[in-house]
Formats: C-alpha cells, sequence, structure tokens
C-alpha cells in the first residue's frame, strides 16, 4: 500500500485545525492508527478543554484499496459521537486530483456534520425541556 492514506490523514487532521484552530475554546487531541497492510488509517478526534478535560468528537477512517479496474480508491467513513449514521466520502484517483483540496472537503463535512449533531442534540435537549415544564405533553379530555 502507498503512503497516500498517511498523507492524506495528515492534510485532513491540518485542515480540521486550519478551519477551528480552538473549538470551544479548547485544542484538539488527535490520535491516529494505521495499517499499511490492510489500507486503514483512522484518526480519532477530540478536543480538551482549558480545565484538561478531554471530550471525544468521532473519527475519521481512511481505506485505500484497488477497484478492479485497476483504480486506486480512498474512501473516507465520517463518523460523530451520538451520531448513528455516518457518511461515506469516496476518492477516485485521477491525474488532475489534488488531494490537499480533497482533504479539506472532508475536514469540511467532518466538521458540518459535528455541528449539525451539536444542533440536534441542543433541540432534543429544549424540546425536552419544554416537555418537561408544561407537565408533558397535552392529553386531551374526551367525555
Amino acid at each position: 500500500m502507498s503512503n497516500r492514506i498517511l498523507s492524506l490523514l495528515t492534510e485532513i487532521e491540518h485542515a480540521l485545525k486550519a478551519n477551528d484552530p480552538s473549538p470551544d475554546d479548547g485544542t484538539w487531541d488527535t490520535m491516529r492508527l494505521i495499517n499499511f497492510h490492510q489500507g486503514l488509517a483512522r484518526l480519532t478526534l477530540a478536543v480538551r478543554s482549558v480545565t484538561g478535560v478531554t471530550a471525544g468528537r468521532g473519527a475519521i477512517v481512511l481505506q485505500d484499496f484497488t477497484l478492479a479496474d485497476g483504480t486506486q480508491c480512498v474512501k473516507a467513513n465520517l463518523t460523530w459521537r451520538e451520531v448513528e449514521q455516518p457518511v461515506v466520502y469516496s476518492i477516485y484517483s485521477k491525474p488532475q486530483l489534488n488531494w490537499k483540496v480533497e482533504a479539506g472537503q472532508i475536514a469540511n463535512q467532518w466538521l458540518d456534520g459535528h455541528l449539525a449533531a451539536v444542533e440536534a442534540r441542543e433541540a432534543l435537549a429544549a424540546h425536552a425541556a419544554e416537555d418537561r415544564n408544561s407537565g408533558g405533553p397535552l392529553m386531551s379530555a374526551t367525555g
């Protein structure tokens, strides 16, 4: 396997840090796992707060493989904490392909998905709080 996944993982990490240099006033805490033999790489993403508490955010998993027609492909699987549905982003190697641009797009998609997940959790929590404050869902009296 080529070093493509390591280079791409590095570019993704740099793009994340460039696009969100101080997430929640903390710093990115990342961990990489790479298996060149299997063509797999994983970037685990967390944020370390100013108080030193680390909160997991999700991960990006890359898989580098050759398609049946001989074309190289990298598949990125984007996941977020407390979100069940991952997003898959595929990159097909072509002569004009700019890997740095692709890394930036993967980073942006991951950041956008994280923001959407946070907004969904906040909306759900606000809705639950409204239900508690109003005594729960309204029940109609029949009679």
